[in-house]
């Protein structure tokens, strides 16, 4: 089975395909709609060999369908029917969700992706359910995107940022009796040395979790989107 993994996110746009993990960044931003993104990805793929097309996307997703434009994309998102566009079997996923499922080792996990925002998704014992902790309030009422996403980096300060990051792990995990947290995303190279119980995930892995989202077996254990 040869899956297109497309990654959307605030600043690029990832696009996977191949054994290899072969992967393509298309510069993404506050502009980029669907209909700005599909003349570029064509050329992208362009002679690629797919059956299936996997999506991750940052904002919320349920029942196969984009409930909502993202905050850090343009509009025109919500219920887009890529299907009919591409021409294949597509899957849609919460971006957080998808490289959630590419990082899973068993067990009950939390996935926090360091980008433009936050994305975060617990798998409990092979049950996948995408959240929006990036919304809930941290610090003098801004939410935790606003501290720990782009944004909050640039405001901060490399050290004070990476402070609250390494407390916001610390906190969730405890407060939500994870066996282990996988820190992934763009900036989570910029955290250094991570506290204990707490793994650094690979972009990459966004890749495996768009093609086992398509896959009857997940490391014999079939998964289940919670609200899928």
């Amino acid at each position: 089975m040869r899956v297109l993994v497309i990654d959307i996110g605030g600043s690029h746009v990832k696009v996977f395909a191949g054994s290899k993990r072969k992967v393509t960044e298309i510069p993404s931003g506050r502009f980029m709609t669907p209909q700005k993104l599909l003349p570029a990805l064509k050329k992208v793929i362009d002679g690629w060999k797919y059956d299936r097309v996997s999506i991750g996307y940052p904002g919320r997703v349920r029942r196969n369908s984009i409930e909502e434009d993202a905050p850090n994309l343009g509009p025109g998102w919500r219920c887009f029917d890529f299907r009919r566009v591409l021409r294949k079997p597509v899957k849609i996923l919460n971006d957080a969700a998808m490289q959630a499922l590419g990082s899973y080792h068993g067990g009950r996990m939390l996935f926090l992706g360091l980008g433009t925002g936050l994305g975060s998704t617990l798998i409990l014992e092979g049950v996948v359910h995408a959240m929006e902790l990036g919304d809930l309030p941290f610090r003098r009422g801004r939410p935790y995107a606003d501290y720990l996403g782009k944004a909050g980096l640039e405001r901060l300060g490399h050290k004070q940022w990476v402070r609250h990051v390494k407390t916001t792990l610390r906190q969730l995990k405890a407060a939500l009796q994870v066996d282990y947290v996988v820190l992934g995303g763009g900036k989570a190279k910029l955290v250094g040395a991570l506290p204990a119980g707490v793994l650094r995930g690979e972009n990459a892995n966004a890749f495996d979790g768009g093609v086992q989202a398509w896959e009857e077996v997940m490391r014999s254990t079939r998964p289940k989107f919670a609200f899928a």
